[in-house]
């Protein structure tokens, strides 16, 4: 499915069909990114943000 163009919008992949949180770029050589169309991806990607924040606050 992550093969299929219709699929991404610019770098974003978005297939609410899929039930795969992290899938393979287009070109697999560029890595992996999340679904957006998964509401998870957006909880895991807030998470990222947050622990990113939060050491900056304990860890200086």
């Amino acid at each position: 499915m992550s093969k299929d163009l219709a699929n991404w919008r610019g770098p974003f992949y978005l297939n609410r069909k899929d039930p795969r949180l992290i899938v393979p770029k287009y070109d697999p050589t560029m890595g992996w990114t999340l679904n957006f169309a998964s509401p998870y991806a957006y909880l895991g990607f807030l998470l990222i943000v947050l622990i990113i924040i939060a050491s900056e606050y304990f860890f200086l």
